[in-house]
């Protein structure tokens, strides 16, 4: 059985490694210090990313993406996990969850996303919801083509740089021979939607540069267009 790494995967390692070296090593010192990365800095390196190669490894080529197997993406995320925290987030890969977008969303949210002209962040945790998902409060309830959605969802990362949310609620509760199960839907929701608003989290020991936040449903309406996937999924 061959175990060793591919000319290709060797080449990608390589140009990994010396991104990291190049662009991201030099910033340690002033993120861990201030606690901080320049908008302008983050924008950079996106761009540094992209224009090698690096960004939307996970995606398919078809969209844009760089294609990458699961070890060669093993292997990359190795090289980046050498750097702060915060400054190797910024060399993001899109959630693959995007892949479920459909219709109009490919083109509002996946391809931009891939391109790195959008941002997404993921908000699935709520103060007494983490890996356990059915214990979440944050509710949609649908109101004709609408779902009106009430909730919090806490330590969210990177909210402050992200251009819409995909956002875990419940919706629904179905019987089960172990009681009641919640039914969960996901929505694609763009910051700055009426009802819907971000804050300051809270501070962790490490991921210098790397925030959370607590993003607050209050009424916020979403149009079922901005359903990703399927409802009660």
């Amino acid at each position: 059985m061959e175990f060793s790494l591919s000319s290709e995967q060797e080449m990608i390692i390589d140009s990994v490694r010396s991104f990291v070296e190049q662009e991201l090593y030099p910033h340690e010192d002033e993120v861990e210090k201030t606690n901080h990365i320049d908008a302008s800095l983050a924008e950079s390196i996106k761009q540094k990313a992209i224009n090698l190669g690096l960004y939307a490894t996970n995606m398919p080529v078809e969209h844009g993406g760089g294609g990458l197997d699961t070890l060669t993406l093993c292997l990359l995320e190795k090289e980046l996990g050498k750097a702060n925290f915060g400054l190797q987030y910024i060399v993001a890969r899109p959630s693959n969850i995007l892949l479920a977008c459909k219709d109009e969303q490919i083109d509002k949210y996946l391809i931009p996303t891939i391109r790195g002209e959008k941002v997404d962040c993921l908000a699935m945790t709520e103060p007494n919801a983490g890996s356990d998902v059915r214990s979440m409060k944050c509710r949609a309830e649908r109101d004709g083509e609408y779902f009106v959605i009430n909730g919090s969802k806490h330590f969210i990362s990177h909210a402050d740089m992200a251009d819409y949310v995909i956002l875990f609620v419940a919706s629904g509760v179905e019987e089960t021979s172990r009681g009641e199960k919640k039914k969960i839907t996901s929505f694609l929701v763009d910051m700055g939607t009426p009802g819907f608003s971000v804050e300051t989290g809270y501070n962790s020991v490490s991921h210098r540069g790397y925030h959370n936040f607590i993003l607050n449903f209050d009424n916020c309406r979403v149009h079922e267009s901005q359903v990703l996937g399927e409802v009660d999924h």
